[in-house]
């Protein structure tokens, strides 16, 4: 089972930071620009667009934007090799031998996501770090009034709520698109459309997560 983790652990974790510091990075740099951008009047200080890259990053777009694609690459990874195994009797193997086949396929993956946390920590601070890179070098405002913007009536519990929603979407992500691909039936074209419908369904729900506990823990 240690060994199931750890590959779980490198497949959906470790194999997903680049993608996510990428994206991560960019998009702050974009909400850094446009926001600069739409500030027209000049009665309006220059530190909002640190404030409003932060409150953005750390509110929607770090837990809720990464989980959606983490949906797509994650979600379909976890239903396509589930589902192959299905397609290939090898889940009727396992449990031919007296193994357990559902806490052997699924319960690594939801340990494994159990670090999600730390991706969208890392999509913070990137996302962060991206918008400050956009304003400076781009010339949409100065370091110091960025910083300002970024320290500017900051609530700690944001992060908690943003790490609550992160959790909530880590256990999606590791039991819907399973569910998918444990219970699936029919041949190799099946699989594809497993993964299809596990990434629509993951989205569709996280998305309502996302409005609920925002509801609750917000509101």
């Amino acid at each position: 089972m240690r060994t199931l983790i750890l590959k779980d652990i490198d497949d959906l974790i470790i194999n997903s930071l680049g993608i996510v510091a990428f994206i991560s990075f960019f998009v702050g740099g974009v909400v850094a620009i446009q926001t600069s951008l739409n500030i027209s009047n000049p009665l309006i200080p220059k530190y909002l667009v640190g404030f409003a890259t932060r409150q953005s990053i750390i509110l929607e777009f770090a837990p809720t934007f990464i989980s959606i694609i983490m949906a797509g690459k994650v979600g379909s990874f976890i239903t396509s090799s589930i589902g192959t195994m299905r397609v290939t009797e090898q889940i009727d193997a396992l449990e031919v031998m007296g193994i357990n086949s559902l806490n052997y396929l699924v319960f690594p993956k939801f340990i494994a996501l159990s670090l999600y946390p730390f991706i969208i920590s890392i999509a913070m601070f990137l996302g962060v770090l991206g918008g400050l890179a956009a304003c400076v070098y781009g010339g949409y405002g100065t370091l110091e009034d960025y910083i300002e913007g970024i320290q500017t009536d900051f609530i700690p519990f944001h992060i908690v709520y943003a790490f609550i929603k992160t959790l909530v979407f880590a256990f999606l992500l590791a039991t819907i698109p399973s569910f998918y691909g444990y219970f699936m039936k029919g041949g190799a074209l099946e699989v594809g459309k497993a993964s299809t419908t596990s990434f629509v369904w993951t989205s569709v729900v996280i998305i309502l997560a996302n409005y609920f506990l925002t509801s609750l823990l917000l509101g």
